[in-house]
């Protein structure tokens, strides 16, 4: 019944957290974007004190139900492995292995360096939720995109409305392949040892793995009753139960009641354990020795905490029109409500929401190495519409600070920049202000290009006081394939 109730409310969680990466109309987000925000390193990040301590408050009293229940990357392994286990003579595949701690602890240390230091791309690629995010977003939300523009194609044919067109388009092929490797990977580890990954690499893991041990419910086997079949090791996912001993390593468990769904003899039952009967597995830490690493890791995880404190193809269907190419930024942009680039380095964990909902197709992964994966602003197709503030909305981690639509008509993310070579007026002799006509701030006019001669051709000029670096005049220049006028991002944000 336990391991019935676990298993729906984790299917659960899995399917709405995929959604919220799938739904390019933001209607999940609107119900289920808590899920996202509730994730364990998202919460350290946004300091979200309630959602910290209730993980912990629940991981004190049931073990480590966050990583079989809460986090999608844990249910997707289980998903996996599964899949891997269907034929009855792939069941029981599972054998105990002792604790590989200097692996656990060495990648502990560096995630936890990494986050410090700002290195944002080594933290994303070791952050499970945000892996998990990644994959969501680069290798199902295409499948996603296809699946909706066959339904709008049918719909459109019945004269109905109920479905749209969206682009799907390759937003970055780095991020891409990273995401296809990264599963590809965990899939292995999954399909091999089950819990391999969350055992030994995953940094939320072994964080919870020290809580874990003093969890007041946990599965506890009588001895009186187990015959030492062997049943319950082979089919631990976690590879931490020890037959021969008749020992759980609870830093391990994940509380997926798999063990006592397939003991015979009702052997194993979740319960608080008396005193007499809790033995140290072997080769598992002794009570003194644990209690100071738990101390020793609550110490760094505060200690980091406190330091992250501080497309039309063709026109009118007679000539091909060529694709915009990315300028050449000396400074990246970054969405509103990201304040600095600093602060957007140390608490992105890029794991592609904002990407995801953006309606505009503004913001796209990085190829920047220190950022790599972590969300960026172009212009090519869209762009930063004032009225929106979805990625504000989404972000888990306070990397994007939450802005109305008011204060965002406000916020300078960039400047635009004319570039007189690629300017229309200048290279085609015809009329244009294009760029003037749709700014919504009014920072650019178009100005006579001969100051001796008034009826002159007119050519942008901008105001950069009150340029918010939207990107209007960037998407919307005839100028092919370099527009005559791109953003030029800043490294911190101000309120004009």
């Amino acid at each position: 019944m336990l391991r019935r109730i676990r298993i729906t409310l984790a299917l659960v969680f899995f399917t709405l957290i995929t959604l919220l990466f799938l739904d390019f109309t933001g209607t999940i987000h609107a119900w289920f974007g808590w899920m996202a925000k509730i994730q364990f390193l998202p919460a350290i990040l946004a300091l979200n004190i309630g959602i910290i301590l209730f993980l912990i408050a629940i991981t004190f009293i049931f073990g480590r139900v966050y990583c079989s229940v809460i986090c999608p990357l844990g249910v997707m392994q289980d998903i996996v492995s599964w899949f891997g286990g269907h034929p009855k003579k792939r069941r029981y595949r599972f054998n105990y292995s002792p604790e590989k701690r200097w692996l656990r602890y060495g990648v502990l240390a560096v995630f936890l360096i990494a986050t410090v230091a700002g290195i944002g791309s080594l933290t994303a690629l070791l952050a499970p939720y945000s892996a998990y995010g990644r994959m969501a977003q680069n290798l199902l939300a295409p499948l996603y995109g296809w699946g909706n523009n066959l339904l709008a194609g049918f719909a459109e044919r019945a004269e109905s409305y109920t479905f749209y067109e969206t682009d799907v388009w390759l937003k970055s092929l780095p991020t891409f392949l990273i995401a296809l490797f990264s599963f590809i990977i965990i899939s292995v580890l999954a399909l091999r040892g089950g819990r391999t990954y969350c055992n030994t690499i995953c940094p939320v893991g072994t964080i919870l793995s020290f809580i874990a041990r003093w969890s007041w419910l946990k599965p506890v086997i009588d001895h009186t009753k187990c015959n030492q079949c062997g049943l319950c090791s082979r089919q631990c996912k976690a590879a931490c139960i020890d037959i021969k001993n008749q020992t759980i390593d609870y830093s391990r468990c994940v509380t997926c009641m798999d063990c006592m769904e397939t003991c015979k003899h009702h052997a194993i039952s979740y319960r608080h354990p008396a005193k007499s009967s809790v033995s140290a597995p072997t080769g598992q830490q002794e009570p003194d020795q644990s209690r100071r690493s738990f101390l020793t890791a609550t110490a760094l995880i505060t200690a980091t905490t406190a330091i992250k404190a501080q497309e039309m193809k063709v026109d009118g269907g007679l000539a091909t029109i060529e694709d915009k190419k990315i300028p050449n930024r000396q400074t990246a942009i970054l969405p509103p409500g990201s304040e600095s680039a600093r602060h957007f380095a140390q608490r992105c964990t890029a794991c592609q929401l904002c990407v995801s909902v953006c309606p505009n197709g503004v913001l796209r992964p990085s190829t920047d190495l220190l950022k790599l994966m972590q969300p960026e602003m172009s212009y090519e197709r869209g762009y930063c519409r004032p009225e929106c503030t979805k990625c504000s909305e989404v972000c888990p981690t306070g990397a994007i600070r939450l802005v109305d639509r008011a204060e965002k008509s406000s916020i300078q993310i960039g400047h635009a920049v004319w570039v007189k070579a690629n300017c229309v007026p200048l290279t085609d002799n015809v009329e244009c202000g294009n760029c003037a006509r749709h700014c919504p701030t009014g920072a650019i006019t178009m100005i006579p290009s001969d100051a001796a001669n008034p009826q002159s051709l007119k050519i942008p000029a901008v105001d950069t006081e009150r340029c918010i670096g939207c990107g209007a005049c960037e998407n919307l220049c005839p100028s092919r394939p370099f527009s005559a006028i791109y953003v030029e991002g800043h490294e911190r944000h101000r309120i004009i």
